[in-house]
């Protein structure tokens, strides 16, 4: 992930094919440091394609992913009542949804 942030900041920064000397500059002056093989990887992925397509085709990938959260739901004989849903414990959390395109929690208590 360091790779791709490093990359992204140098297409922002108006280079638009950074070069792995570019990359390493970047993670330098903050004091990480690099896996060339790594490194070279994602130059190798990214050089020559429009950043802005590559997250545009990212995010349609990760939105239709399975967000988690599904329940399983038994297929039990006849029981009287159904079972009632469990209150989450103090300090857990509880899903509330959406809010523009990102997710957030709120502490039960």
């Amino acid at each position: 992930m360091r790779y791709v942030a490093a990359y992204l900041l140098a297409v922002l920064g108006g280079n638009e094919s950074p070069t792995s000397k570019d990359l390493k500059k970047i993670l330098d002056s903050v004091g990480i440091e690099t896996d060339d093989e790594r490194m070279n990887k994602v130059i190798s992925e990214l050089n020559g394609k429009n950043i802005e397509d590559v997250i545009a085709q990212g995010n349609g990938k990760l939105a239709s992913m399975p967000a988690g959260g599904a329940v399983a739901v038994s297929a039990g004989g006849g029981s009287a009542a159904p079972a009632a849903a469990a209150a989450p414990a103090a300090g857990e959390y509880e899903w509330r949804g959406t809010l523009t395109g990102q997710h957030w929690f709120s502490v039960l208590n």
